[in-house]
């Protein structure tokens, strides 16, 4: 007798999925191994930023006193007592109309108040002495001490992800060392006997294995290290075996195939075998409809379709999101935008349907052939469509929501509604 499945909706499925990730704590790494980690711990302003006053420009840093009434008819003269470049530091304490010349980054001395952009000047040929023809006011073409960042300041919040602009504050606060969240091992095991590797010729009745390499690449795209196991037949004490091995050596398992109610489909029966706790077994979808999730003393175990575009579309819904919760990250959800559909699609939708797509900024489109089992409209979009549930179709020029693929980490996620 096959097993009866009530369909849920998506958001739901991805509510009990997230409920049951929990962190898995930190680790140290160096600064130059830390971009694509997520910071464990905010950072925290070690001192001010600039940590001193300096010259955002080349010129002459003045007392802004002495320049009071100058203009293009009344030119005040300076004499220039000192020079400085980036790094170094005057020792001069400016008197009245003396000034410094000084570079770009370099403090300024003692008694100034403002600059002379180079441009600003007049030099004479000795460049000994300078005129200006305008007035500066106090703090002009400064950059003032703790004007970017305070000391003690909460720059950057724990759960983001290290890009390069994260490690350019760490390097600016002496963070050699960073607390990052340590990152999942997950196990791959597409099941079936009629997969063949990569490498195998074409036998009738067998296709190769593409879901493996597929979501190695999309968990590589997370900097989420993978463990491959060999594809199990469809036989269920050697499944057993495969999944029992991957428990052992893994924090959570993608298994692809086997998730269906066929002949050979073992994975229910493997989920009770080792008494997980079935958080679904179907979603209110297309594709991927039968993707199952189980959980058991922490551990997740996905079923995702063995169908390519139903498990690419599985992985992105439910598979990464908890990952990155595992992982302690802020933002866990695929950004959402909204575009005009650039071409009819008249499918009715008893369920929401995730269309693999090109979204150009303003427009999309589906990607091709998109049926289950399609590949290549997983290699040309960039996007996936959603179109909810329950509607008869939609035309070109209809406003649609749009989840982005595979952008930069750091936008902002959503939760399907």
């Amino acid at each position: 007798m096959l097993e009866a499945r009530t369909p849920i909706p998506v958001s739901e499925a991805v509510a009990r999925v997230i409920e049951k990730a929990l962190p898995l704590g930190s680790e140290t790494v160096l600064l130059a191994e830390s971009y694509g980690r997520i910071l464990a711990a905010p950072l925290v302003a070690t001192h001010d930023v600039p940590p001193f006053n300096r010259a955002p420009y080349d010129g002459f840093a003045i007392r802004s006193q002495d320049s009071a009434g100058a203009s293009n008819e009344n030119r005040i003269t300076f004499t220039v007592v000192d020079h400085i470049g980036a790094g170094e530091v005057s020792h001069k304490t400016l008197g009245e109309r003396e000034a410094v010349r000084i570079m770009t980054g370099a403090s300024v001395p003692s008694g100034a108040n403002a600059v002379v952009m180079l441009e600003q000047a007049i030099s004479s040929e000795a460049e000994a002495t300078f005129m200006i023809r305008k007035p500066f006011a106090e703090q002009e073409n400064l950059s003032l001490r703790g004007e970017d960042m305070r000391e003690g300041e909460f720059v950057i919040p724990a759960g983001s992800f290290i890009n390069p602009g994260t490690a350019a504050l760490l390097a600016t606060f002496g963070y050699g060392e960073v607390e990052v969240a340590k990152r999942p091992v997950v196990g791959v095991l597409a099941t079936g006997t009629e997969l063949l590797e990569v490498h195998e010729a074409l036998t009738p009745g067998k296709i190769r294995n593409s879901n493996g390499p597929m979501i190695s690449t999309q968990l590589a795209r997370m900097g989420v290290p993978c463990k491959m196991y060999k594809m199990a037949s469809d036989n269920l004490e050697e499944c057993l075996v495969a999944v029992r091995k991957a428990m052992e050596e893994t924090d959570c398992l993608i298994t692809t195939g086997g998730v269906s109610v066929g002949d050979f489909d073992y994975l229910p029966a493997i989920y009770e075998r080792i008494q997980a706790e079935v958080l679904f077994n179907k979603v209110a979808m297309r594709p991927g409809s039968v993707t199952t999730v189980a959980h058991v003393d922490g551990y997740f175990l996905f079923g995702l379709s063995g169908n390519p575009s139903a498990c690419y579309t599985g992985f992105e819904l439910f598979v990464r999101p908890a990952l990155l919760k595992k992982m302690g990250a802020q933002k866990l959800y695929l950004p959402r935008t909204k575009a005009v559909l650039a071409g009819d699609f008249t499918k009715a939708n008893p369920f929401t349907r995730f269309v693999r797509a090109v979204y150009d900024g303003t427009h999309v489109r589906p990607a091709g052939f998109n049926k289950s089992n399609a590949v290549s409209s997983i290699a040309r979009g960039d996007s996936l469509i959603v179109l909810p549930g329950g509607t008869r179709g939609f035309k070109a020029g209809d406003v649609v929501d749009v989840l982005l693929l595979g952008v930069d980490e750091g936008l902002s996620g959503w939760a399907l509604s």
